[in-house]
C-alpha cells in the first residue's frame, strides 16, 4: 500500500462528500444548496461578482423533511430567498442584504417543502401532522395561506404558468407510489381571477413527474407511459410524445424539486438522460440534439440561460460541481465543488457491467482494487429504495475501499431505476429475492472472470439496501460477512411504524401483510435469523423515523443469542441516513476494520 492510499483516511472521504442539493436561476443570479459534512448543515449559496458567497447564517440549515425525504427546500424572490429551516420545519424568508431570515410561516404541526415563488406568494406542499398526516397544495404570503389543492394523499411539484393564468401540479393517491402510478392535474384561472375546478390531463397506468411551462403556456410532463420517463406535451391541441431518446430523463422521484428537464417550446427541451447507467446532457431541437459535458456522468438540477446551462454534475474522477456550460461550446467553468479528492492515476474507475442473473440482465458498475493480492476482496454496494439507483460517480467511499485492496460492485439490481418502467416494476412483489439473486450472481460473473475472490466477498447496503443485505446473509453461503446501515430486518414491523409515504410500499415490494403473510415470514431476516451464519456489522441512528432503531436492536440481539459475530454501532443525533462528519468516518472506518478482522480470522 503506497503512502497516498493510507493517507486516504476515513475522515478524508468522509470530508470529501461535500455534495449540493438544489440549484436554482432567478433575477439575482444562481444560487445553490450545499451540504458540508465537516457540521451536517445544509446552506444555501449565492453566485455574484464572480465568487461564491454563503446566505445561510448559523443556526440555520436548509431542508425539508416533506415525505421524510424533503427536497424542494428553497425558492427565489426578485429580494429574497424562501427556505425551509431543518429544525423547525418553517419557511422563512431572507433578504438578499444579508440580514438575518424572518419565519413566513408558524405552523408546528406542519412541515413544508417543494417551494415555489410567483408573484409575491410561495406554493408549497404543505404536510400537516395531526391525528393522521394530511397533504395539501397551499399558497403563503405575509397575510394569508390559500389551499390551492386538497383531497388527494399526495401532492408534488407546483407549477404556474409565466402569467400566472395556469396551475399544474403532480398527485397520487395510496396505495400508489410517485414511480408507479400518478396524475397531472392542472387549474385555470379565469378571467376575474377565480380558480376554476381541477382538471387531470394524464394519469393511466402511468408515472408523471416534473410538470412545465413554455413562455406560451403549453403544459408538458416527464411520463413513462411507453416505458421511460419521456417529455410529453400539448401539442396543436393534443397530450402526445415529444422526440426524445429511448431513455429515462429523470430518476424515480425519492425527493421533491428535482429538475432534470426543461421545456422550451412544443419540440425543444434541455434534458439529461441514461444511457447504460451514464448520464447525457443535451439540448434537443425536433431532432437535432446538442451534447455539453461529455465528460461528466451524471447531472441534475438543471437551469438555462442564453449564454449557459447550468447543473450540478458529477464524473467518474471529480464530485459534485456547479457547471456553468456555454451554449456556445466556449468552454464549462466550476463555480463551486469539484475538488480533486485523489490523484486521478489513483482513481479505481466504474465500469459498467451487464451480468446474468435468473432468467434476467441485471446491471451495475465494477470498480478494481488497488494494491498487490490477485484476486482480490470484493465489497457488494446495494443501494436503498429499493427504487433507486447508483451512479458512475466518484464516491470517496467506493475510492477508500479499493485503496485498501477491495474491489466494489455497486448494483442497480431489477427495480432500481434509470433503465426503464419495465426494469423499475421488476421488484414488485418479489424483493427480498430477485435483489438477493443480482447480488448474488454478480459474485459468481466477477469471479468466472477473475476479477474477484468468491470467498472473501462481502455485503453491504442503507436501508432498503440493508434488507437484501440480510436476506442475502439468511439466505445464500455466498458473502463472508455483511453491513446494515439502518437497513430493514422485519418489514411486517415496518409497515405498521413506518411513515405516510411509505406506508402501502411493502404491499407493492413483498404483498399483504394478512393475506400474503406466509411470503413475509419467508422474506424476513429477523425470523430467520438461525441461517445466517456469517458476522454482521450494523449501524443505527437513534432518531430514524423510517427504520426505527428497535428493529436493529432486535436483529442485532438475535445473532448474538445465536453465537454469531454481530456488532452494533448506534449514534444519537441521527437519522435515516447520517450526515455527522464524525459519525460517517466512525462508521466508515468500523466498518473496514470488522471486515479485517474477518479476513484475518481473530473475530
Amino acid at each position: 500500500m503506497s503512502s497516498s492510499v493510507a493517507e486516504f483516511s476515513a475522515a478524508q472521504a468522509v470530508a470529501a462528500g461535500t455534495d449540493f442539493a438544489e440549484l436554482a436561476l432567478g433575477e439575482a443570479g444562481l444560487f445553490w444548496n450545499e451540504f458540508r459534512p465537516a457540521d451536517g448543515a445544509c446552506r444555501i449559496w449565492h453566485w455574484r461578482h464572480e465568487q461564491a458567497q454563503c446566505l445561510t447564517p448559523d443556526g440555520f440549515s436548509v431542508r425539508s423533511r416533506v415525505y421524510e425525504y424533503g427536497g424542494g427546500s428553497f425558492c427565489l424572490a426578485p429580494d429574497a430567498v424562501f427556505f425551509v429551516n431543518e429544525q423547525d420545519q418553517q419557511v422563512y424568508r431572507q433578504a438578499l442584504d444579508g440580514s438575518l431570515p424572518q419565519a413566513l410561516t408558524a405552523a408546528p404541526d406542519c412541515r413544508f417543502g417543494d417551494l415555489v415563488w410567483h408573484a409575491g406568494q410561495v406554493l408549497a406542499v404543505e404536510e400537516h401532522h395531526g391525528e393522521s398526516v394530511e397533504h395539501r397544495l397551499i399558497a403563503l404570503s405575509a397575510q394569508r395561506r390559500d389551499v390551492l389543492a386538497e383531497g388527494a394523499d399526495f401532492y408534488a411539484a407546483p407549477t404556474l404558468s409565466d402569467d400566472g393564468r395556469r396551475l399544474a401540479w403532480i398527485e397520487w393517491d395510496r396505495p400508489a407510489q410517485p414511480w408507479t402510478r400518478t396524475r397531472l392535474m392542472c387549474r385555470e384561472r379565469s378571467t376575474e381571477g377565480r380558480w376554476e375546478a381541477a382538471r387531470c390531463i394524464a394519469g393511466q397506468e402511468e408515472s408523471l413527474q416534473q410538470p412545465r411551462f413554455d413562455a406560451e403556456g403549453r403544459l408538458y410532463c416527464l411520463s413513462d407511459r411507453q416505458g421511460f420517463w419521456q417529455p410529453w406535451g400539448e401539442i396543436d391541441g393534443h397530450w402526445q410524445a415529444l422526440p426524445a431518446e429511448t431513455a429515462d430523463h429523470a430518476a424515480a422521484p425519492w425527493q421533491l424539486g428535482a429538475c432534470t428537464w426543461l421545456a422550451l417550446g412544443p419540440q425543444h427541451y434541455l434534458a439529461t438522460w441514461f444511457e447504460a447507467g451514464f448520464a447525457r446532457l443535451g439540448l434537443r431541437q425536433a431532432d437535432n440534439v446538442h451534447t455539453f459535458a461529455e465528460t461528466y456522468t451524471r447531472f441534475r438540477s438543471l437551469a438555462l440561460d442564453e449564454q449557459h446551462v447550468y447543473a450540478l454534475a458529477a464524473s467518474a474522477t471529480r464530485p459534485t460541481a456547479v457547471l456553468a456550460i456555454a451554449r456556445d461550446g466556449s468552454g464549462t467553468r466550476v463555480l463551486a465543488g469539484g475538488a480533486q479528492v485523489l490523484p486521478e492515476a489513483c482513481i479505481s474507475l466504474p465500469q459498467p457491467i451487464s451480468y446474468p442473473s435468473g432468467d434476467a440482465l441485471a446491471h451495475g458498475f465494477f470498480y478494481p482494487a488497488s494494491g498487490k493480492q490477485n484476486p482480490p476482496p470484493l465489497v457488494v454496494f446495494i443501494h436503498g429504495g429499493p427504487t433507486s439507483a447508483c451512479y458512475p460517480v466518484l464516491d470517496p467511499r467506493i475510492q477508500f475501499w479499493t485503496q485498501r485492496g477491495f474491489a466494489v460492485a455497486d448494483l442497480n439490481y431489477r427495480g432500481s431505476t434509470g433503465y426503464g418502467r419495465a426494469y423499475r416494476q421488476g421488484l414488485h412483489l418479489r424483493w427480498g429475492e430477485i435483489d438477493v439473486q443480482d447480488a448474488c450472481a454478480v459474485v459468481a460473473y466477477l469471479a468466472e472472470r477473475g476479477l474477484i475472490d468468491p470467498h472473501q466477498a462481502f455485503i453491504r447496503g442503507g436501508s432498503a439496501g440493508g434488507y437484501t443485505t440480510l436476506c442475502a446473509l439468511a439466505f445464500s453461503e455466498v458473502f463472508r460477512g455483511g453491513a446494515s446501515l439502518y437497513g430493514v430486518s422485519d418489514p411486517l414491523t415496518l409497515g405498521k411504524a413506518t411513515h405516510k409515504f411509505e406506508g402501502d410500499y411493502l404491499d407493492w415490494l413483498i404483498g399483504d401483510s394478512v393475506m400474503d403473510a406466509e411470503r413475509y415470514r419467508a422474506r424476513t431476516p429477523l425470523l430467520h435469523a438461525a441461517r445466517i451464519k456469517a458476522p454482521v456489522v450494523f449501524f443505527q441512528g437513534e432518531l430514524d423515523a423510517v427504520v426505527v432503531p428497535e428493529q436493529t436492536r432486535s436483529m442485532l440481539a438475535a445473532l448474538q443469542a445465536n453465537g454469531i459475530n454481530a456488532v452494533g454501532h448506534f449514534y444519537a443525533g441521527e437519522r435515516h441516513g447520517f450526515r455527522q462528519a464524525a459519525n460517517l468516518a466512525h462508521a466508515l472506518e468500523q466498518e473496514w476494520l470488522f471486515y479485517r478482522r474477518v479476513l484475518d480470522g481473530t473475530t
